[in-house]
């Protein structure tokens, strides 16, 4: 889908975009203006994207982009319609065009035009707390509560029959129908999506959204990143345990159950059905697939196929850990 809630300051011609990176061999580019940077599997003919690495070769080999960031060792990859723009460093080349799509996306300092909710239109059909408040662009549904002290900030879009407890955070964020997110949760926040160089640290813009799907329920003290240029999102009936950590552009399936302190590194995909221990950690760019059940205090360092029981340190299939540990 395309991000409802950041500005795109494109088009921009690309050679434009190439000067600001310090790549100098634009003569091998046409004068074409390109309206937005996508990832590689939402570009179209209009986009620039970025192909790092080879766990991407498959979406690379169909990419649809007219430009893509990329180095030379990958470049053969792309199809013939996609010009690769050759960088020594792919990522900072890529963070320095996407905030100059969106600058406003790096910052996430405190929503300054939020209203207490008593002097808004939600007074009236939201039932509410003590000191709750109001950011711009935010729709309610019908039935729908919010605890006290919580802060649904600018950009926010939540369905009907939700339930939001005390001391939330919500930004950049669609919660579709009857989603139950409870007390202390920060929701849509920028993600730990940053690259050293030259002793800075330089930070990727968060254009992506969270998104919830029906009936979920997310445990107190959960943080849930928004994504870089994909969107963060949880199935329908996902149940989140207390203190769990989704990172930056993780897809979670339908009817998972992920129990306390989990967290996953950014960029994993999750099947349907799938549960998960307490304290495990799954590590990113990573594949679990549908009805895998994964022990808790699990390390998960590589893909996990389709209905497999994995425990340990890395995981390891449980008849084998078991065995090992006796």
């Amino acid at each position: 889908m395309n991000n409802p809630f950041f500005i795109n300051n494109g088009p921009f011609e690309i050679n434009n975009l190439l000067k600001l990176s310090d790549i100098n061999n634009m003569d091998t580019f046409l004068k074409k203006n390109v309206s937005d940077i996508k990832d590689l599997l939402n570009a179209n003919e209009n986009h620039l994207t970025f192909f790092h690495s080879k766990n991407y070769e498959s979406l690379a080999s169909k990419t649809k982009a007219a430009f893509c960031i990329t180095k030379k060792n990958l470049a053969h990859i792309l199809p013939k319609t996609c010009l690769p723009i050759i960088t020594d460093n792919i990522l900072i080349t890529t963070a320095k065009i996407t905030k100059t799509f969106y600058p406003d996306a790096t910052s996430d300092d405190f929503d300054k035009n939020v209203s207490i909710i008593n002097e808004t239109f939600f007074k009236d059909k939201v039932n509410f707390g003590k000191n709750v408040l109001i950011g711009k662009n935010v729709t309610i549904g019908k039935d729908c509560l919010i605890g006290h002290n919580s802060i649904i900030e600018s950009n926010v879009i939540i369905g009907d029959n939700c339930s939001i407890g005390s001391n939330v955070i919500i930004r950049n964020t669609i919660l579709k129908n009857g989603i139950n997110i409870l007390d202390g949760c920060v929701i849509g926040k920028k993600g730990f999506g940053f690259f050293p160089h030259h002793n800075k640290n330089i930070r990727y813009p968060h254009i992506g959204i969270v998104i919830i799907e029906d009936n979920c329920e997310i445990g107190c003290g959960s943080t849930i990143d928004r994504g870089s240029l994909s969107n963060t999102i949880i199935g329908k009936n996902t149940y989140l345990d207390n203190q769990v950590h989704i990172a930056h552009n993780n897809k979670i399936g339908n009817n998972c159950i992920i129990a306390g302190q989990v967290g996953l590194a950014g960029s994993s995909t999750l099947g349907s059905n799938v549960m998960i221990g307490g304290q495990a950690g799954i590590s990113g760019h990573l594949k679990i697939g549908s009805n895998v059940q994964i022990g808790g205090g699990t390390g998960v360092l590589k893909d996990i196929p389709d209905n497999s029981k994995v425990m340990g340190y890395p995981a390891k299939d449980l008849k084998k850990f078991i065995k090992d540990s006796k």
